[in-house]
This record gives C-alpha cells, sequence and structure tokens, in this order.
C-alpha cells in the first residue's frame, strides 16, 4: 500500500473543500488526497454564497476548490506527488447541520495504518467489494453513502460508473450498457425508475449482486416492488447517519420483521434509552469528532460498559432479537429525496428575508420525495414580504433541496406556553397551502 505522501502546498491532516460536482476526476481526487491523509471536504456545489461561507468558516479548508479547472490543477498535482493511489489514511470531512442549523464537520482525523487497513476491511466484509463489480452512482458524490460505496468498489479494483444528474432515462441507459452489479440508492430513486419502466418495461437486472437503499424511509409498496424486480437475495436497506453507520437488513429479514432497518452492524452495539433515544457502540476506527466543536463532540459521547457510544439524536426500539425499529429521525428532521434538511437552518436564513416578522419550517408527505420541505410565515404589516419575494430570496440563499415548495401565511403561529414552535399543527386544511411553482 502507499504510505501518506507529502504535498508541495498541503500536508497531512489538512482539508480541502470541494465545492464541484462529482466525476472520475473528483472520485480519483477524493482517493488520492485521503490516501495522503489529507482530508477532503465534499460539499454541494448548488450552496449559495451565504451557505458556502456559514460552512466554511466552521470546517476552516486550508485550499477551496470551487471549479472544474481547480479540480483538474489540484489532481494533476496530486498525480504528480502519488503515481498510485492506495490505502485511505482518513474518513472524508462532511459537513451536518444537526437540528441547531449550525453546520458541524463530522472529523475522524488521521488514521494509523491498522486502523485504516480495519475500516476498509469492515466495508469489504459487509458489502462484498471485489475486483468485478461494476458499481452505477445515483446520488451525488458529495453525499457519505454515495462517495463510500464508490470507494470502497475502487479499493477493491472494481469499476465505478457515473451517469451524472440522476435520469430514469439515463440510469437506465447505463443498466443497459454498462451491465453494473452494485447500486446505492434512495426511495426517490426507485419510485422514479419504476415509473419509467412501467412505460417502457425493465431492463436486464440480473446482473446485480447488491442494491442497498438508504436515506428515507421506504414506502412498504416501493420496497416490495424492489424485491420482485432484483435478483433474490440482492436488495438490501441499511442506516445510518453522517456521523456513523448502524445497522444493515437484507430485505428477507424485512419481509419477516416488516418496519425494521436491520440489527447492529458487524463490530456495533446499539442500545435505546427510557426515552428512545439510540446509542451505537462503534470500532475504534469509525469514531469521530465535531471539528472545531468539543461541547457538541461531548454532547454526541458517553461511555459505557462495551466502550464510548455517540447517538445523533434518533428515536426507535430494539426487540429481542437485536432488530431495531425508528420511530422517528432526528428532531424536526426533514429528509426529501434523501437529503436531510434541517428546519432551523432554513428558519434562520428565511429570517432575514425583508417583511418576515416569524418564521416555522415543517414537512408535509410527498409521494414522489417523502416529504416536501414547507414554511409557515407571518409577514409583517406595514411593507410585508409575499410569496414571491420569499421564493425568489430562498433561491439566492438556500440550495434547492432547502427551498420550501409550499408556502402558508398566518397571522402568528402555534406555540406552546414556552414559546416552542407546534410543527404539529402547522399542516394546513387542504384548501390552505400556496404551492411555490
Amino acid at each position: 500500500m502507499t504510505a501518506a505522501t507529502s504535498h508541495p502546498t498541503l500536508s497531512p491532516g489538512d482539508r480541502v473543500a470541494l465545492l464541484v460536482p462529482g466525476s472520475e476526476t473528483y472520485l480519483d481526487t477524493v482517493h488520492r488526497l485521503l490516501t495522503s491523509a489529507i482530508l477532503p471536504i465534499p460539499l454541494d456545489p448548488r450552496l449559495t454564497e451565504d451557505e458556502r461561507a456559514r460552512i466554511l468558516a466552521v470546517v476552516r479548508p486550508h485550499r477551496v476548490v470551487a471549479d472544474a479547472d481547480a479540480l483538474a490543477a489540484l489532481h494533476a498535482d496530486l498525480v504528480r506527488t502519488l503515481p498510485e493511489p492506495g490505502l485511505p489514511l482518513a474518513r472524508p470531512m462532511h459537513c451536518t447541520s444537526g437540528t441547531t442549523g449550525t453546520p458541524k464537520g463530522v472529523d475522524s482525523g488521521v488514521l494509523s495504518r491498522a486502523a485504516a487497513q480495519a475500516l476498509v476491511d469492515e466495508e469489504r466484509a459487509l458489502w462484498g467489494f471485489r475486483d468485478d463489480d461494476v458499481h452505477l452512482v445515483l446520488s451525488p458524490l458529495y453525499h457519505s453513502a454515495p462517495l463510500r460505496f464508490a470507494l470502497g468498489t475502487r479499493l477493491a479494483g472494481g469499476r465505478v460508473v457515473l451517469p451524472g444528474h440522476f435520469d430514469p432515462v439515463a440510469v437506465t441507459a447505463a443498466i443497459e450498457r454498462e451491465r453494473p452489479t452494485t447500486m446505492f440508492c434512495v426511495p426517490a430513486h426507485l419510485q422514479r425508475l419504476f415509473a419509467y419502466w412501467d412505460q417502457v418495461g425493465s431492463p436486464d437486472l440480473t446482473g446485480f449482486r447488491l442494491v442497498a437503499h438508504a436515506g428515507a424511509p421506504c414506502p412498504t409498496e416501493v420496497k416490495e416492488r424492489l424485491i420482485a424486480e432484483f435478483p433474490a437475495g440482492s436488495t438490501w436497506e441499511f442506516y445510518g447517519s453522517t456521523e456513523g453507520q448502524f445497522t444493515a437488513c437484507r430485505s428477507e429479514e424485512w419481509q419477516e420483521r416488516r418496519g425494521t432497518v436491520g440489527r447492529a452492524r458487524p463490530g456495533r452495539r446499539l442500545s435505546a434509552d427510557p426515552d428512545g433515544t439510540l446509542w451505537c457502540v462503534v470500532p475504534e476506527f469509525a469514531r469521530f469528532s465535531y471539528f472545531g466543536d468539543p461541547a457538541k463532540t461531548a454532547a454526541a459521547w458517553r461511555e459505557t460498559p462495551d466502550g464510548p457510544a455517540f447517538t445523533v439524536g434518533d428515536h426507535g426500539r430494539i426487540d429481542a432479537d437485536g432488530y431495531v425499529y425508528l420511530d422517528g429521525r432526528r428532531e424536526d428532521l426533514i429528509i426529501t429525496g434523501g437529503v436531510n434538511v434541517y428546519p432551523t437552518e432554513v428558519e434562520l436564513v428565511l429570517g432575514g428575508c425583508p417583511g418576515v416578522v416569524d418564521v416555522a419550517v415543517y414537512a408535509e408527505d410527498d409521494p414522489t420525495w417523502g416529504q416536501r420541505v414547507c414554511a409557515a410565515v407571518v409577514v409583517a404589516a406595514e411593507d410585508p414580504a409575499d410569496e414571491a419575494g420569499l421564493a425568489a430570496y430562498a433561491r439566492e440563499h438556500l440550495a434547492p433541496p432547502k427551498r420550501p415548495k409550499t408556502w402558508r401565511f398566518l397571522p402568528e403561529l402555534p406555540r406552546t406556553l414556552t414559546g416552542k414552535v407546534r410543527r404539529d399543527q402547522l399542516l394546513p386544511r387542504p384548501s390552505t397551502p400556496q404551492q411555490a411553482n
């Protein structure tokens, strides 16, 4: 394996923010950075300037790559200093906003070679990555799971197919042309693929040995269609977060225990507090901190007889056989098309719109995306904000998944006696919502 290599302008432990779309060059750059013990920070290239500034102020990168030319230059430098990428000596620093709306970098630091090899071996043992795999990427590589599956395939010597921005026509063509063996997806991808296949017919799926899904609750009818369409034994669900991975579940197990997200992955131990808060003990190589924030890190971890355990605030129950059933993802979290949207973050942005007095963001069920982002707004008596102005402000300051699709205008927000917004009372009557274009 290749040892960590110094770079002319970057050193082990440095951080590089990547604000460019996924590509083969992007994936190879991430691999070479990790081999050099340099931490890539994958970020959504659609972030607004305000969002970029807020996140970059927290993670403090040593370099920001924000366009194709900058990516090409960095990649060329890495190829010169590291002709062949090898064992990743770090995990990418993905960012999560959490329920506070404040961005946090999930930092695992630089790993020892033994820990780095254990991390690779664990993923390969669970998913069976091998040198004849062809992995089809459906989600943006700045998300943790798509990048993890793509890197796992590369490390095993397999091939990665990147058809670009998700489109069911292009994905179907890639399945027919490339004959992939593995794929990671979210339920919204499956819904759109199945709807397209209902029109044109399903492609030959017999080459798949692994189809893993996560990111949002999967509707029962979608899950059953998934099992019917793909080869027996090939489909899985897993439950995890940016911070770490918790469970894995074969669809056959789900059929016996409807609603479960599986049992703890090997090397992990799950427990639930009386209030349902889930905690996970992980191997040392899978531990993390929140970059630059020891207080948030301390709040996420606690000591147990089995070792340090962390929580991301999800709630659920664990049955006598160890199967986990989620009662709710992080408090108030909206999962739209597999993308996490934290209401507090969106509220902080929309609260700065002229003519807005108060705002609360919440979720409504959506047949395609699982959930849609909605906003209840109290406007000023003089010079009030209107829907067009709010939508324009959101386009300027929020990435597309975070922009409300439904706006409600209220004289005041429903609150508890202690002042907390009652999001459960924000669901509108059918005639109330105003739909954004």
